[in-house]
């Protein structure tokens, strides 16, 4: 009679696991020697390095404006687009100027009507007693003082009678009179001719307002009105920003504010341009934190003459500290990273023994390590991905 063995599966498993494996680093022949991983060191050191303060922050136009029409009238031309770069003073659009052109021939001959009572077709200087009507008056007032002199002294010889000196009197009083209404005149004239040469100026600049230009050198982010539109003053036209250099408002937590300044380097980095970086100094540092976030709002200047920086994208910032703190450095290539954990392997003797570590910032090959080792202790900077805590390792000469 044929019988049945039945064998428990938490023994089978056992049994298999215990055959096929063995621990990492050891044969799974105990006769057979484990063969030592060849590595390279290098030993901590602790010097002064460059610090620097990671913070993000939002990209903005240098200067942005919203241009808006000085002038009445319809528009005749639209010479830019939306993304047109454009210059300091170049037009964005023009407003038909028929009108303005009669207004300024109309203040123009007012003021050229004036100059030539005034006598100043010239081009000479005002001066009161070189106006004509002055000047003919100031001729009578001396004619007839001289013919009042005379007069007083024939009446003093009682050579002249009293009904005639009256009259030399009389009308050297008058020639008098009239001389200082001639002046007065003259001065009224003068000013009539202020008036009228600002309302030509006034009339000029409303001729060059019919062409609205652009207030400084950008790129027009929007054009609002088009061919045949009719504005009117302060009829927003187009939109212009200066994108370089750009601004970019950073948030520095409290415990770091002190470690900001004006005038300090600034990196950037973005998402739309990764590996490289670009290059700006801190113009600005809030006098005071924010008191919801306490917070310290920066602002920072960044060139941007490939134009790869777009005003309103998410930035990352690298802000100098202003001291050089010791810090404990070894070689990139001693940290093993896997899952956000970093760690290094510390060559005591023929054994690799494996720290968890905290990285710091980087020094150009090198990497701070701030907690999980002590300067001085020698580190494996090659084979790192095969070594594992206890490995067997000797040392490369």
């Amino acid at each position: 009679m044929r019988g049945t063995i039945y064998v428990s599966l938490p023994f089978l498993l056992a049994a298999t696991i215990g055959c096929g494996t063995g621990v990492k680093g050891e044969s799974s022949n105990p006769g057979e020697a484990v063969p030592a991983i060849a590595v390279s060191s290098a030993a901590a050191v602790e010097k002064p390095i460059r610090r620097f303060l990671e913070v993000t922050g939002t990209l903005a136009a240098q200067e942005e404006a919203e241009v808006a029409a000085e002038v009445q009238g319809r528009v005749i031309a639209t010479p830019v687009e939306r993304g047109t770069r454009v210059a300091e003073g170049d037009p964005l659009i023009r407003i038909s100027s028929a009108e303005m052109e009669a207004q300024v021939a109309e203040a123009d001959a007012n003021a050229a009507q004036i100059v030539g009572r005034l006598g100043l077709a010239d081009g000479s200087e005002f001066a009161v007693d070189k106006v004509p009507e002055v000047a003919n008056a100031r001729a009578n007032l001396t004619l007839a003082e001289g013919d009042f002199e005379r007069a007083q002294m024939l009446y003093d010889k009682k050579l002249l009678s009293k009904a005639d000196f009256d009259t030399r009197s009389a009308q050297a009083e008058v020639a008098r009179r009239q001389y200082d209404i001639a002046r007065n005149g003259a001065m009224q004239q003068y000013q009539a001719l202020l008036a009228a040469r600002a309302r030509l100026s006034l009339a000029n600049k409303a001729l060059a307002d019919t062409v609205v230009r652009s207030p400084f050198a950008g790129v027009v982010g929007q054009r609002l009105v088009s061919v045949g539109a009719y504005v009117t003053r302060g009829t927003k036209v187009a939109s212009v920003m200066r994108t370089n250099p750009l601004r970019v408002n950073l948030t520095v937590p409290q415990q770091y504010s002190a470690e900001v300044a004006i005038g300090r380097p600034v990196s950037l980095a973005v998402d739309v341009a990764p590996g490289k970086t670009f290059d700006g100094h801190v113009r600005y540092v809030s006098p005071a934190l924010q008191s919801d976030s306490r917070t310290l709002i920066v602002e920072a200047l960044v060139a941007n003459d490939s134009g790869l920086l777009k005003p309103g994208s998410f930035a990352t910032a690298r802000i100098e500290q202003g001291s050089d703190r010791p810090g404990i450095l070894v070689p990139t290539a001693a940290v093993r990273t896997i899952a956000g954990t970093s760690r290094v392997y510390v060559i005591a003797g023929e054994r690799a023994e494996e720290r968890i570590v905290t990285v710091g910032q980087s020094a150009d090959d090198l990497v701070e390590i701030t907690t999980g080792l002590k300067a001085g202790e020698n580190v494996a900077t090659s084979n790192v991905d095969t070594l594992s805590d206890g490995s067997h390792v000797t040392t490369k000469k």
